[in-house]
């Protein structure tokens, strides 16, 4: 007979970034926790608040399955001893199994121990759930509580563990699991006695407790849809403030907020940066998308007392944009010569200096890589301008409020100062990307001082000592690392980031010195190798990566090259002699020097040929082609001619032969790395 099993863990609020990841852990842990305890099961159902976790499954199997194993045991070499007996080996192992010496079977080898093990009531494997499974837990934060040394994400008030009309009892610190859950905190008085373990949803629902938040979340945007199409409005649900508002409540109800129109002459990111970030509002827009002086908020709780409710949140907004339009004023009477100047009594990092050194030095890797990709005579001067200016808005009021807003605000402030609308543009840019996949600088100059910026960034950085280890990385050094490359890539410049590094290294800096360089460039190597993961083959991956290029889009291409001719009838072939070609070229100790006059074999003078028209141009696909046009005559070669010899002249100019071919794969792809068996 099929079962379900509840297990519900009530916790005090927990943060709301916290609790979709929570959820989904719990599903995992429980579904692992099962399959390793051998009970099958149909499905599981994940349920989430703010106030509590918990699983629902269902088509549990009554009790785990019943399994015959072998288990390996000595040698036969080990097993017995010159007289003939068991050994100790033997005798401890058959003991531990709970069998004798006698009970094992000889299998080839090795003495096996053939064990049958029943299956046991699921109920009873339910019982260590306290233990095998909530204790096991992990989270980026973590709490406790009284006297315990017990962690978890927030302290545990209640557990339910409920086998269909059975409570699974366990105790947990000072909790023992029941039957007992709890309602909405303030619109439901009192304990809720479940009967049965699928009263869950339907139980909470009445306490008013949306306990599936998907439901939940569905239920938000209904309710703001029928909201907007009732005035005309447009309202966007951004993904992350959704999920964010829909872990803030356990039973949603939408409401309508206003503010003063003359709050509409703040820049529009300030409001909405008030409305989102601040407040976890969503932001009203007319048919023309225009931004509109209200909000929509969701409570938790129902629509009781909502006019009293949208007054407390319109009162807290106001407050906001109160703030936000007297910085607003007062920032424009600022002077952006003034600000930068202070910067010099802005610590960038202690062991680094100021803010204003590091655009010092910021200033003269744009000036690298402008040279690097031939910007105009024009926009390096733009460039210039923009470098030594591009941190003043730190030192504003409106970024000291809403420090999201660093580079919007520089922009805004540079161009009402007159600056250059490029100048002002690569202000805001040089920020991005903001997250793994966040936006990135769409114009030339913003791309070359985010690179810029997020380069000094790293190699000051390394240059002190403080280089990430593990999951370490507090000043986001991997993402900056990521940008880079992903700016390059989306940029489509000629460029080696390589050789930039190389001439940083080389430069004085107003006095500072870049170090660590081997360790910069086995990190970015990291990162590069991180940003392929998925697009072929890890041995493929290895050999692009092995060409010590970082051109991700590059080495990109030509993974995917080499993966989709992975199952082709001449990869095998191709690989091999590719690579057989590059080993044996690492035997010529000298500079390759070719002579054609003392080829003895038309195989010599046939691939000598193919290397002459071999053409390297064009995309990958293309060039991988080319480059496995030349397996036929290696063949051909190998198959004919003796490379290692006694002639030593002879031998040269085969081995040159192979490295003039070897020297063109190396900055494609090292054909020894991958794998063809």
């Amino acid at each position: 007979m099929m079962a379900n099993y509840l297990l519900e863990i009530g916790l005090e609020e927990m943060p709301a970034h916290l609790v979709s990841a929570a959820s989904a852990q719990l599903e995992t842990r429980m579904a692992a926790f099962l399959k390793e305890n051998r009970v099958s099961f149909d499905s599981i159902a994940k349920f989430s608040t703010p106030r509590r976790l918990a699983v629902l499954v269902s088509g549990l199997s009554d009790t785990s399955e019943s399994i015959d194993e072998a288990v390996k045991g000595p040698s036969a070499k080990i097993a017995k001893d010159n007289e003939g007996n068991w050994s100790k080996a033997i005798q401890g192992f058959s003991r531990g199994q709970g069998l004798t010496p006698d009970d094992l079977v000889l299998q080839g080898d090795y003495y096996y121990a053939n064990k049958h093990v029943a299956g046991i009531s699921t109920a009873n494997i339910l019982k260590t759930v306290g233990d095998e499974l909530i204790s096991r837990m992990q989270f980026s934060t973590y709490m406790k509580w009284a006297n315990n040394s017990f962690l978890f994400v927030r302290p545990i008030q209640w557990i339910v563990s409920l086998l269909d009309d059975v409570v699974m009892p366990f105790e947990l610190l000072d909790v023992t699991a029941s039957n007992v859950t709890y309602g909405h905190r303030f619109l439901h008085d009192g304990e809720i006695v479940l009967a049965n373990a699928l009263d869950y949803e339907e139980s909470l629902k009445a306490a008013f407790v949306v306990a599936d938040a998907a439901a939940r979340k569905a239920t938000i945007e209904t309710q703001i849809e029928t909201i907007a199409t009732a005035r005309n409005w447009q309202i966007y649900l951004e993904p992350g403030l959704l999920e964010e508002v829909t872990n803030l409540v356990e039973y949603p109800t939408a409401f309508v907020g206003d503010f003063d129109a003359k709050y509409l002459e703040v820049p529009e990111e300030v409001l909405v940066t008030s409305m989102r970030e601040h407040q976890r509002y969503f932001e009203v827009r007319d048919s023309s998308s225009a931004l509109q002086p209200h909000f929509i908020s969701v409570r938790n709780g129902n629509d009781a007392h909502l006019e009293n409710v949208a007054k407390g949140n319109q009162k807290v907004l106001v407050a906001r944009l109160e703030d936000a339009e007297f910085f607003w004023r007062e920032d424009q009477k600022l002077n952006i010569s003034d600000l930068v100047e202070k910067l010099k009594k802005v610590t960038f990092h202690e062991k680094i200096g100021s803010v204003y050194a590091h655009m010092q030095r910021v200033k003269i890797i744009a000036e690298t890589i402008g040279k690097a990709i031939s910007l105009s005579t024009e926009d390096r001067a733009k460039l210039d301008r923009a470098a030594d200016i591009y941190k003043f808005d730190l030192l504003t009021g409106m970024v000291g409020e809403f420090d999201e807003l660093q580079g919007v605000m520089g922009e805004k402030y540079a161009l009402l100062a007159g600056e250059d609308a490029k100048v002002a543009t690569s202000i805001r840019e040089h920020y991005l990307p903001i997250s793994a996949d966040g936006v990135l600088p769409e114009t030339e100059l913003g791309a070359v001082l985010a690179i810029a910026d997020k380069l000094d960034t790293l190699l000051s950085f390394f240059t002190v000592g403080l280089i990430p280890s593990g999951s370490n990385d507090p000043y986001a050094l991997r993402r900056a690392t990521a940008g880079i490359l992903r700016i390059i890539e989306s940029q489509k410049w000629d460029i080696s980031l390589t050789t930039i590094v190389d001439e940083l290294y080389t430069l004085d800096l107003n006095g500072f010195k870049y170090t660590n360089q081997a360790e910069v460039m086995q990190f970015i190597n990291g990162r590069v190798a991180k940003m392929l993961e998925g697009s072929a083959r890890y041995d493929i991956i290895d050999a692009v990566l092995a060409t010590g290029s970082l051109d991700v889009a590059d080495l990109s291409e030509t993974a995917k090259a080499l993966d989709a001719r992975v199952s082709d009838d001449t990869f095998k072939t191709s690989v091999e002699n590719l690579a057989r070609v590059i080993n044996l070229s690492r035997k010529l100790e000298t500079d390759p020097t070719i002579n054609e006059t003392i080829f003895e074999n038309t195989f010599e003078k046939d691939l000598f040929a193919a290397v002459a028209d071999l053409s390297l141009v064009g995309t990958s696909d293309e060039k991988i082609d080319a480059l496995f046009g030349l397996s036929t005559p290696i063949t051909n070669f190998f198959d004919n001619t003796m490379v290692m010899i006694d002639d030593e002249a002879l031998k040269l100019n085969r081995l040159s032969l192979l490295a003039d071919i070897a020297s063109k794969t190396s900055d494609i792809v090292d054909f020894t790395k991958i794998l063809t068996k």
